[in-house]
């Protein structure tokens, strides 16, 4: 499946597999979608709806000249363009939560802490020279343990996706883990190693 394809498949746009396997078969790419119109789809067999939804969201896409994640050099220059002053996420002011109780007797959250107890023994110790695979099993495990006992505490429908590609109004990019209630996006989450930034 083409970088494409799967950047499509995460946005939401109600596309169907036909039109997607079009796209696949005929070969598009990145670069020759955002130059792509209506005719041109259609051209390929693709239905008018579909053809006009990938051409609004090319359009969109272009007009935002969306600017990569990876293309921000270090954590410090984010965080000058938001006018925080430092290098480490320290630096930005935390958000309220609100505080549940959770009874240590509780029969599912014991089976969460064995989850994740599990997990990580399988996995041995982290390693500062582990590579991104190796923290994300970490992240992955406390993650999904996390996302269930706040669901059951809350009643929202939650959901987590792993390797999902995001456009925002000033960046495009893939993350390791988003988390929706619903069709919004609450969280996203990479996982990196924790470096000092001299």
């Amino acid at each position: 499946m083409s970088k494409l394809i799967k950047f499509l498949k995460g946005q939401d746009l109600g596309l169907s597999e036909t039109a997607l396997k079009i796209l696949e078969e005929e070969e598009i790419n990145g670069s020759n979608f955002l130059d792509m119109t209506k005719q041109d789809f259609q051209e390929y067999d693709m239905k008018g709806g579909s053809a006009m939804t990938l051409v609004k969201f090319a359009k969109d896409c272009k007009e935002k000249k969306l600017k990569t994640f990876s293309s921000y050099r270090s954590l410090k220059e984010v965080l000058k363009k938001y006018n925080i002053d430092g290098n480490g996420i320290g630096m930005i002011r935390q958000f309220l939560s609100v505080t549940y109780k959770l009874e240590d007797e509780d029969e599912e959250l014991q089976q969460c802490i064995k989850k994740i107890k599990h997990r990580l023994e399988n996995m041995g110790t982290l390693l500062a020279d582990s590579n991104e695979a190796i923290h994300c099993e970490y992240i992955s495990a406390i993650l999904h343990v996390s996302l269930y006992i706040i669901k059951k505490i809350t009643d929202k429908e939650l959901t987590l996706a792993s390797q999902l590609e995001v456009v925002g109004e000033e960046s495009t990019g893939q993350v390791d883990y988003t988390i929706k209630a619903f069709e919004e996006l609450i969280c996203i989450t990479e996982g990196k190693l924790l470096t000092n930034i001299e």
